[in-house]
């Protein structure tokens, strides 16, 4: 349980990181098209796995492709999309 607790703390980092990436003015011409690859496998309404693990594999996989998403990104892009939190400190 606490595995899965990390891995959604990460993926809130990583949306904030995404989010900060997509109004910078360099950002990869890949990162739209790959977002919205995410978001439709994370919203489609027919699961690949039984009805039950689709939520799981839903809460993993989505949460492990945006963090792969984000190590894709330039270093630069990373470190200047990435406000810290709050509550991350």
């Amino acid at each position: 349980m606490k595995r899965l607790l990390l891995l959604w703390k990460t993926a809130r980092h990583d949306l904030r990181v995404l989010y900060g990436a997509l109004a910078h003015p360099d950002r990869p011409v890949w990162l739209i098209p790959a977002l919205a690859v995410v978001a439709l496998y994370a919203f489609e309404p027919f699961n690949f796995a039984m009805p039950v693990l689709g939520f799981v594999d839903d809460g993993v996989l989505v949460p492990l492709a945006l963090h792969m998403l984000v190590l894709a990104l330039p270093v630069s892009m990373r470190r200047t999309s990435a406000r810290p939190h709050p509550e991350d400190a």
